[in-house]
């Protein structure tokens, strides 16, 4: 991508009669330049309307990325639920595309309790199998497990680095306030932003700094990690050393608002990157 793209977690909230092509025109309105698709509970665009959704994105110049189901653990103990785990990200991969969607996103996997090497091992098989599919669908999507918000949940970044070296069509989405929470607190100064966008760098190239897909909302934690999600002005969270730190390294793609005041916060995100 030429730039750093902001946009919502869904429709925006100010949309008029809600319906996901409304919401791409409504993005626009409000001066965005991009919208997640909400494949949280269930996959709820059909193969039918996603012509519509991809009609409407390119008509209003949005882009799109697509947040796959919560019902998501690549380290389920039954081989069962893997498999259901598997179709649910190739189902949200492939209407996603069909959307015009560059990125799908997801929560891979939970610990339960096991080595985290042998966790790691298990999701990587399964992620595999997963992009085998992608691939043979000619669905050119990336697949993007994210940073999760609490220890007990794979997905701290340096796993997802590895994942995105040994796995074709596999980069991290890296939500800053899942690491914020994960660590209790930590990963919150210019310097830390810096450390990680420049393991991300280290780990897969500039290519992957110019192809991002961030997630940001302000977050309540504890030290099991995330809580909740917060109006980023009434969170600790430090955006202004993060949006300073992306410009710093010159990161592209689209960074897309999860507050719970999701339009609100994208444009003063946006307005705030663009005044540095």
């Amino acid at each position: 991508m030429d730039k750093l793209l902001f946009g919502t977690a869904g429709i925006p909230i100010s949309t008029p009669s809600r319906s996901t092509e409304n919401g791409i025109r409504h993005v626009r309105e409000l001066g965005l330049d991009a919208m997640e698709l909400e494949f949280v509970h269930s996959v709820n665009i059909s193969k039918e309307k996603a012509h519509s959704v991809s009609q409407a994105k390119e008509q209003h110049g949005i882009a799109l990325t697509c947040h796959g189901q919560y019902y998501i653990n690549l380290n389920a103990k039954e081989d069962a639920k893997i498999k259901a785990s598997q179709q649910r990200i190739i189902n949200a991969a492939g209407i996603a595309n069909l959307c015009g969607a560059y990125s799908v996103t997801f929560h891979p996997a939970f610990y339960q309790g096991m080595d985290k090497r042998k966790v790691y091992m298990t999701v990587k098989k399964a992620l595999a199998e997963v992009v085998e599919k992608v691939r043979q669908e000619n669905n050119k999507i990336w697949i993007r497990p994210e940073t999760t918000g609490k220890p007990a949940q794979f997905g701290d970044l340096h796993e997802l680095l590895a994942l995105s070296q040994e796995l074709e069509q596999v980069m991290p989405c890296i939500d800053f306030s899942h690491l914020h929470a994960r660590s209790n607190g930590k990963l919150n100064t210019e310097a830390e932003f810096s450390q990680i966008l420049g393991d991300v760098e280290k780990a897969l190239g500039k290519k992957a700094l110019r192809e991002m897909h961030m997630h940001l909302a302000g977050i309540a934690y504890s030290e099991k990690g995330e809580k909740n999600h917060l109006i980023l002005k009434e969170s600790d969270f430090n955006y202004k050393a993060l949006l300073k730190t992306l410009k710093n390294f010159n990161a592209k793609g689209i960074l897309i608002c999860e507050s719970p005041n999701i339009e609100g916060d994208a444009k003063m995100l946006k307005q705030t990157y663009e005044a540095l």
